[in-house]
Order: C-alpha cells, then sequence, then structure tokens
C-alpha cells in the first residue's frame, strides 16, 4: 500500500505571529530580525515586503534601501516557540507518526488514516488556520522527498502578495513524471558545484538526471550518484522519524558583511559555545561531538567535527575544541560570510574516576559557576552577563 506523507511548512511564521500578536501589520510590509544600523539581518519578512525584493538572511540596512517604509520588529522567540507547541501538538492529536523539522516546519505519515490523503491535508489545514490563524502550506505524496518538493512548487504557484496557504498533491505513481520538468536544484543534494557540473553534461532538468544510466551517474559522483538516480526518479524510501530526542544543538550567525579578523570570529564563537553549553545543562545532556560550521564569501559552507574524550555541557570545553577547529581550517585573512558552533552525540555523563582531585574539584567549581551565570540569565537576560573579552566589541 503506498504511504501518505504530508510536508507542513508554516507561511512565513515568524510574521504570522506577529500579525496575531498585532493585527495593524498584516497587509504591511514588515521584518522580524535586528536593526540596520547594528548589523541586524532579516529573520522573516511578510509578504509584503517580499514585493520589494526583500528575503530572509538579508543585511537589513539592505532590506531598508529597498522597501523605504519597512516595518521592523524584534524578534519574539517565547512567542514563536509557544505557537510551534500549539501547531506540533495538533498534529501529534492526528498522527503519532510526527517528525518536526524545525520550528515552522514538519512531516507527517498518515498512512493508517482511512481518508484519503489531500483531504487529510485540507483538513489539517482548515484547523490550523482557525484555531491557530495561521497560513500553512502542505506537499502531499507517497514519500518524504517528493513531499517536500511538492510543498516548495505549491508555494512558488500560489501568489506572490500574500501567504500562499497551498495544497498540492502528487499522486501514487506521479512522482517522476511530476519532478521531470522541474530545474535539478529542486532535488534534495544537488547543490550549486553538483549543479554547474551537471550543467556542462547538459543536464538541466531532474528528467534530465533520471534519463542518466546510473552506472554513468555512480561513476562521476559516487555514492552520491547512485542516490541521485534514485531521487530523481521518486524514489525515497526513508520513515517517518518519530523520535523527540533531541540530536544536535547548535548555534549559528550570518554576518551583514564578511568578517576576515580571526579574534572578532573567536570572540563570536565564544559567545556561541557558551549559549551551547547553557542549552545543554537546560535540558540536562552532555554532548561527544563538537561541529563547527563555515560559509566563505562565495557561499561554499563546509562543517568539520572532532569527537570529545568524554561527553560535556561546560562552555570551555566546547569553545576551545570549536576554536581548534577553526584553527585547522581558516586561512588568515579569509571572509567568513557565516559561523556556527554545535554540539551533537550525547550520552550519559562520564563519572570522573581521576586520581587528580584537583582536576575533580575544578570540573565541580565549574559546573556550579556556570549553572549560576545560568540561573541570572534566565532571570535577567543574556545581555546583562558578558565575558570581559566581549566587550572589546560594545
Amino acid at each position: 500500500m503506498p504511504r501518505k506523507i504530508l510536508h507542513l511548512d508554516l507561511d512565513a511564521f515568524y510574521c504570522a505571529v506577529e500579525e496575531n500578536a498585532d493585527p495593524s501589520l498584516r497587509g504591511l510590509p514588515f521584518a522580524v530580525g535586528g536593526r540596520p544600523e547594528g548589523r541586524g539581518v532579516v529573520a522573516s519578512c511578510s509578504y509584503a515586503a517580499r514585493q520589494y525584493g526583500v528575503r530572509s538572511a538579508m543585511p537589513m540596512s539592505q532590506a531598508v534601501r529597498a522597501c523605504p517604509g519597512l516595518i521592523i520588529r524584534p524578534a519574539n522567540f517565547k512567542a514563536y516557540g509557544e505557537t510551534s507547541r500549539q501547531v506540533m501538538t495538533r498534529l501529534h492529536d492526528l498522527t503519532p507518526d510526527v517528525e518536526q523539522i524545525s520550528i515552522d516546519e514538519a512531516f507527517l505519515d498518515v498512512t493508517m488514516l482511512r481518508d484519503p490523503a489531500e483531504q487529510i491535508a485540507r483538513q489539517l489545514q482548515a484547523l490550523i488556520n482557525s484555531e491557530l490563524s495561521l497560513p500553512c502550506s502542505l506537499g502531499v505524496a507517497s514519500n518524504k522527498l517528493v513531499a517536500k518538493i511538492a510543498n516548495n512548487i505549491g508555494k512558488e504557484r500560489a501568489g506572490k502578495g500574500a501567504p500562499p496557504n497551498a495544497v498540492l498533491v502528487v499522486s501514487p505513481g506521479e512522482e517522476a513524471a511530476f519532478l521531470a520538468p522541474l530545474p535539478v536544484r529542486e532535488l534534495w543534494g544537488v547543490g550549486p558545484k553538483t549543479a554547474e557540473r551537471l550543467l556542462t553534461m547538459g543536464i538541466r532538468t531532474i528528467g534530465d538526471i533520471a534519463a542518466q544510466p546510473e552506472a554513468r551517474l555512480t561513476q562521476l559522483f559516487g555514492k552520491h550518484g547512485a542516490e541521485m538516480a534514485l531521487r530523481a526518479r521518486g524514489i525515497d524510501e526513508r520513515r517517518v522519524e518519530t523520535e523527540d530526542e533531541t540530536k544536535s544543538i547548535s548555534k549559528e550567525t550570518t554576518f551583514a558583511r564578511d568578517v576576515r579578523d580571526g579574534e572578532q570570529l573567536k570572540r563570536v564563537m565564544r559567545g556561541m559555545a557558551d549559549e551551547v553549553g547553557q542549552r545543554l545543562r537546560a535540558e540536562g545532556l552532555h554532548g561527544s561531538t563538537v561541529k563547527i560550521k563555515l560559509r566563505w564569501s562565495d557561499f561554499t559552507t563546509l562543517t568539520r567535527q572532532v569527537t570529545l574524550p568524554q561527553p560535556t555541557q561546560h562552555n570551555d570545553v566546547i569553545y576551545h575544541a570549536a576554536c581548534d577547529l577553526f584553527d585547522k581550517t581558516w586561512a588568515a585573512g579569509r571572509p567568513v560570510r557565516l559561523i556556527g558552533v554545535g554540539v551533537s552525540g550525547f550520552g550519559e555523563a562520564a563519572v570522573q574516576r581521576t586520581l587528580w582531585e584537583d582536576e575533580a574539584q575544578a570540573d565541580a567549581q565549574q559546573g556550579k559557576l556556570e549553572a549560576t551565570l545560568d540561573d541570572l540569565q534566565s532571570r535577567f537576560g543574556r545581555g546583562m552577563i558578558k565575558r570581559g573579552s566581549a566587550l572589546e566589541e560594545d
């Protein structure tokens, strides 16, 4: 029996929450994010603002130039998180097979429900529209890959001046035909470099990929080529992952202007390591893998990671591991557009069995200090407490 998979995406989620809090914003060009004079970046923007060319991740100063009347609202992550939980509760009320991808996006497996998939999708959309006053779009297909792409295409086909609130269905057996005319960049796993290489081979659409012998794609792209051949034919056997467990905790930032100063970049990583450590402690997690993410000025993005001797939740351990990865990866003076720090590989905290009591005592003292700082920051906000090194930025 073909599976019935839905991909749900809340349209301009942050902006929709802001409009519910302040209905006077509806229909106006506005953006959520930082101030233009302080290297602010657009986190989300209304569909009216998009008509002026404003886009997410754009420097706010550039957004204001594109749309001089742009209204700017600071992000309210507490409200976004609470609204997201309300949405996810309704998804779990429908089916236990829910995979939350982000704060505003999820896959659902509704195979075991009797109603047709399109009917389920439209009923779910109507529920979220009416009960939460949130627009949302859904892709419906027999697998996750095609459902996600269907959602993207459905939103593109909708009008541009308002939330799309779209539903696009790809019937079982029609996956390859649906994908065939789409540009190769729509296919999951095809980035700019792969797309450019395919273009030199005369391959422009997903159908062109599907027409290639799998052996040729494997020869040219290795394992990725074999996977590409399957995806191009609309084949995706991945199940909807229902694990509640957090798989990673990370923090990243995109700079309004590329940064070449290594010390400045490390100060940013210091703050990220502190935030990641605080979140680990808040969730009672210890991670054994530290990862950094770097994006150069040409948008090339890479990640590097290291496995620690034992799981940690300490800021300093995370920071020093991240710095070591950074020093091994970054060439002095190379401009950086984005930087991120993350921790994964969660497990039980290692029991200290060292004979060196000073080391064990220092570890305990560090934990107490971090717990005290966490408490102060939760009560008064992160901005009230800063490291001495961060004051150089002020």
